[in-house]
């Protein structure tokens, strides 16, 4: 995948964050919302699906927090959509934020899925708990060009159906059969749940692709992403065909603090989303 393409230019000063106001507050999971943010001012650069923010709460600080609405809306209206996890100090503080609560935002940071380079091929989309956010713009983007590829694949897993991110959003999405081929799993069973028990390699695993026509796109745990992708190369794909995002300790935004650092990248700079040819040594070392 080409760098230069998916990485827009950021309005003014990279370093400065500006006001956006949260307008609507979603809650997705007992530690998980949606916040929509509309620009208090200039808003920040369309941002390309997989691409991150950097979201301030004033007297707290700020963390990186990938972009998880509609790309198309983004463009449109300045509008910012992003799935919160209340984790720590930051994430918690915006996890919290009532609708009227004015943010600090910084960016679009970092590579993108680059969906477009996908048209005319099939697309396998694996999600992991919270790393379906990402994974969100990828789907929404996909369905509203629906005839630019060929099968939308959506495997989503999740430790227990309340556990699931945008579940009333899964749900159309699962009956969309012709659209999306869409299975959820849970880590064990439950009750009133009739659907996949088990890791997404169960379902990935029993699914037949042509591997040269096919692009994968990983977002989860480290470990379900490596044994995700060793299915799909068991299958025959090449590793360059397989895309992984990948989550570091992102304070700066852009690269000069070092602290994104994985073995010889920057994750803001080389990444987040890189493919698993560059992937797959790294995330072999534990001690990075």
């Amino acid at each position: 995948m080409s760098r230069t393409e998916t990485r827009p230019a950021t309005r003014g000063e990279p370093m400065l964050p500006v006001p956006y106001r949260v307008t609507r507050r979603v809650t997705e999971t007992r530690d998980c919302v949606t916040l929509t943010l509309a620009p208090a001012g200039q808003p920040v650069a369309p941002f390309l699906p997989g691409q991150f923010m950097m979201l301030a709460v004033p007297g707290i600080g700020e963390v990186a927090i990938s972009v998880s609405g509609d790309p198309a809306a983004t463009a449109a209206d300045g509008r910012l959509v992003h799935t919160i996890r209340a984790v720590g100090a930051v994430s918690t503080a915006l996890h919290d934020a009532p609708p009227g609560t004015v943010l600090g935002v910084r960016g679009p940071f970092g590579t993108s899925w680059d969906v477009g380079s996908a048209a005319g091929r099939d697309l396998v989309i694996v999600a992991g708990g919270v790393g379906l956010a990402p994974l969100r713009p990828v789907v929404l983007a996909a369905l509203a060009d629906r005839g630019r590829f060929g099968r939308v694949i959506l495997i989503a897993r999740a430790r227990n159906p309340a556990e699931f991110l945008f579940r009333g959003e899964l749900d159309g999405w699962t009956v969309r059969k012709n659209d999306c081929e869409a299975e959820l799993t849970i880590d064990l069973p439950a009750a009133g749940w009739y659907g996949t028990v088990g890791f997404v390699t169960e379902p990935l695993a029993r699914l037949r692709l042509d591997p040269s026509n096919t692009i994968a796109f990983l977002c989860g745990p480290e470990p379900m992403m490596r044994f995700s992708a060793r299915v799909l190369l068991d299958k025959g794909m090449r590793p360059a065909d397989i895309r992984v995002s990948l989550e570091r300790n992102m304070q700066c935004g852009i690269g000069l603090c070092g602290h994104c650092q994985l073995g010889p990248i920057l994750v803001f700079r080389d990444g987040p989303v890189v493919d698993y040819a560059l992937a797959e040594p790294l995330l072999a070392v534990k001690e990075l």
